[in-house]
């Protein structure tokens, strides 16, 4: 069973994406380590919240590591997921689309985090999954540069000779450091919102 499940190997979904077992595992794991930390989570602790037997978990995951990774790979797939729909959708002016993608891809889990800490979490994130991280990032950064060309905020900046990826950066920088500044997601998404009506009033602005 666990060998159809994943790739015992790596501990990553085989061709075909995640079981919808594994997806409960992961979220419920997720919540523990967001309440924890890296450091005081255990495979118990996970076990419990997912309802499942210590040796159940084990079939999938090999160590808390292991769990660890695909617990980020899985938040980072599902918040870029979220984040493209928000983007996508023709029917939500121009602004909220940006606010929406910058919340599903910063804002998410501000204010989420329990007793372990954020700099528990990111050192652990440091050291297991920093390219994961990057490469995702880079995902998100080619999304908001595709939108900036599509939706003519480009054609509103291009005469500041700015490109759509440095407008790209330029907001999920800005979004980055709100997020240090927030202690809820609700706050995150208000200063998003202001961050980003700045950035869309040349295009308002437009007869």
């Amino acid at each position: 069973m666990a060998e159809a499940a994943t790739n015992r190997e790596t501990d990553q979904p085989v061709a075909g994406g995640e079981s919808t077992r594994q997806r409960q595992l992961l979220e419920a794991a997720l919540g523990v380590f967001l309440k924890f930390g890296f450091r005081k989570t255990s495979m118990d602790e996970v076990a419990r919240a997912a309802h499942v037997s210590r040796q159940a978990l084990y079939l999938h995951f090999s160590g808390k590591e292991a769990l660890f990774r695909a617990v980020v790979q899985h938040a980072l797939a599902t918040a870029l997921g979220a984040a493209a729909e928000r983007l996508g959708d023709p029917r939500v002016p121009v602004r909220e689309r940006l606010v929406g993608a910058l919340d599903e891809w910063v804002g998410r889990y501000v204010g989420a985090f329990g007793v372990g800490g954020v700099s528990d979490l990111a050192e652990a994130t440091n050291t297991l999954v920093l390219p994961l991280i990057g490469e995702q990032n880079e995902r998100f950064l080619e999304l908001l540069a595709k939108f900036m060309r599509t939706s003519g905020l480009l054609a509103a900046y291009r005469p500041a000779g700015l490109t759509a990826r440095q407008l790209a950066e330029t907001l999920n920088a800005t979004a980055r450091g709100l997020k240090y500044e927030c202690t809820t997601r609700q706050q995150f998404v208000e200063a998003a919102s202001r961050a980003v009506r700045a950035l869309c009033l040349p295009l308002e602005a437009r007869p």
